[in-house]
């Protein structure tokens, strides 16, 4: 059979406890019939499009995607714009889309190719991964969809076919198990089509491989599916084994001057909403007026409770408690971390933490 894979990668099969035919044939049939040919992305599959297109999929479906990709290729249409921006730019237009890692990564990628690659993107597999936010399946992905290298993927979309039709059980975040699907990921990756059976595999998981209710009755590689035929695609893959997230309490300060405007901060680059900008916080057993004035040098009166913030973080869960107060002298902040003062009314192009942002748009509306 011309499948289109080397010797060398059809071996791989051997030992898996799955069938030896390779997916490529059918799901490359599948994919001139139902596949997704028209996303913003694949118009001009350029590789600064692909690699902004794939950064944003990580982790978030196309839907979400498609108007955040919009507007970020028309401010930054190519990669020296992106480089040349500031990062409250980038951030300001990533608020919302969530993993704000990935846009600081981006960013910081952009400047990165300026100064080691001339300003064009690597089409080196091992230089594109040695890049910030770029790890073996974005790179993988870019130079395949872009370029048509033959470059295997495995994104989460990858993982749940190549786990339920070769029956691989476990979590795909243990090692022995991604080792597991890589090996499978290369093996079915054939020397031609590669742009198009990348993301034939892509589509399949997304629209038909679904995580829960997958709809096997279309599904082209059903009949030889392993999970399917045991009627096991509830448990292949495996879940991320479970543990209690703690949660975290505090205080959030919601500190106006005379004219409304509100006080930001800008967090630090590591940690949660890392870069953006955020209110001042302090702890439940701590003062808000004592805070504001040792500090931030301001003095405050409170004027009341503006009711709670909830968030749900990987790691942990937030509940904050809101408070109104108002600055009732000078306003000069004293110095440390990046400080400003906002206007809701009149927003400037800051990244802002999505609840963040949702709440001064609450509050704007209900002043």
């Amino acid at each position: 059979m011309d499948d289109g894979l080397p010797a060398s990668a059809r071996s791989s099969f051997t030992g898996h406890n799955s069938p030896q035919e390779p997916i490529a044939p059918r799901l490359l049939s599948w994919f001139q019939r139902h596949g997704r040919k028209d996303l913003p992305w694949q118009r001009d599959p350029s590789p600064y499009r692909v690699w902004v297109s794939e950064v944003m999929l990580q982790q978030t479906q196309v839907a979400t995607v498609i108007p955040y990709f919009q507007r970020f290729l028309a401010r930054f249409p190519d990669l020296r714009s992106l480089a040349d921006a500031e990062l409250d730019q980038v951030l300001g237009l990533w608020t919302g889309l969530g993993y704000y890692a990935r846009g600081r990564n981006l960013h910081q990628a952009a400047r990165e190719i300026c100064v080691r690659f001339g300003g064009e993107l690597p089409s080196n597999f091992h230089d594109l991964a040695s890049l910030p936010g770029i790890g073996r399946s974005t790179a993988g992905a870019v130079l395949a969809l872009s370029q048509g290298q033959r470059l295997p993927i495995l994104d989460g979309n990858a993982k749940r076919v190549l786990a339920r039709h070769y029956g691989v059980r476990g979590w795909p975040g243990e090692s022995a198990v991604a080792g597991r699907l890589w090996a499978l990921a290369e093996a079915n990756t054939p020397e031609a089509r590669v742009a198009e059976y990348t993301q034939a595999i892509m589509d399949l998981g997304a629209t038909v491989c679904l995580r829960s209710r997958p709809l096997c009755a279309v599904c082209p590689l059903a009949e030889n599916c392993l999970a399917h035929r045991q009627r096991a695609t509830a448990e292949i893959p495996g879940a991320r084994p479970s543990r209690e997230r703690p949660l975290r309490r505090l205080r959030f300060l919601v500190l106006r001057d005379q004219q409304g405007r509100v006080l930001l901060e800008q967090r630090p680059p590591a940690g949660i909403w890392g870069g953006l900008w955020s209110l001042p916080e302090c702890d439940l057993e701590q003062d808000p007026a004592q805070v504001c004035r040792e500090k931030l040098g301001i003095r405050v009166r409170y004027d009341g409770p503006l009711g709670s913030l909830r968030h749900e973080f990987t790691h942990f869960r937030l509940q904050a408690e809101l408070l109104l107060l108002r600055a009732t002298g000078p306003t000069a902040v004293l110095e440390g971390a990046p400080r400003l003062w906002y206007n809701p009314a009149a927003p400037d192009e800051l990244g802002l933490a999505a609840p963040v942002k949702r709440l001064l748009e609450t509050f704007q509306n209900h002043e």
